[in-house]
């Protein structure tokens, strides 16, 4: 590689790399999450609660935080999840201000189960960082469990990566 290509392409490094938003690593933060907080209980009977974590930006008030809520089904014949299209999606949510460490919010979902079965559920979660109406960042995660948030969960602490509906 002669040395003139060598100086541009770390030239186009630098100026990549300098044209990055701010706060890009968060996408990478322990603080972006997606759960399972309600599943079928007593008191929410056929329901699945999704709830999610995103972290704020050194944007501030210039940038503001979206979610959207996917329910996903596990469909045995072909061993694949799939997108429920009717009830199953939220579209985007504002939750924010991007001057938050973290924000969180969630969603119920009531789906009835086949007659006499079950199916089996997960949650989907696509985040958006956004600057006058513009989406500068954005990331999705699947549910897991192991999350500590307690708001809104039943029973108190439930966090899980599906849920079955019976």
């Amino acid at each position: 590689m002669s040395r003139s290509l060598r100086t541009l392409l770390l030239a186009l490094a630098a100026l990549l790399a300098a044209a990055a938003p701010a706060g890009a690593a968060g996408i990478r933060s322990p603080r972006l999450w997606a759960t399972i907080n309600v599943c079928d209980t007593l008191r929410h009977p056929d329901t699945i609660g999704i709830r999610a974590s995103m972290p704020g930006s050194s944007f501030g008030e210039r940038e503001r935080m979206f979610m959207r809520f996917q329910v996903q089904y596990f469909r045995g014949s072909d061993q694949r999840w799939h997108d429920i299209t009717k009830g199953g999606d939220s579209g985007y949510v504002p939750v924010g201000p991007a001057t938050y460490d973290a924000r969180q919010a969630g969603r119920l979902f009531v789906f009835a189960p086949p007659a006499g079965g079950s199916f089996q559920l997960r949650g989907r979660v696509s985040f958006q960082w956004r600057r006058g109406g513009v989406v500068k960042r954005h990331a999705s995660r699947l549910t897991t469990a192991g999350h500590s948030s307690t708001a809104g969960s039943d029973p108190r602490g439930f966090s899980s990566d599906t849920c079955v509906i019976s």
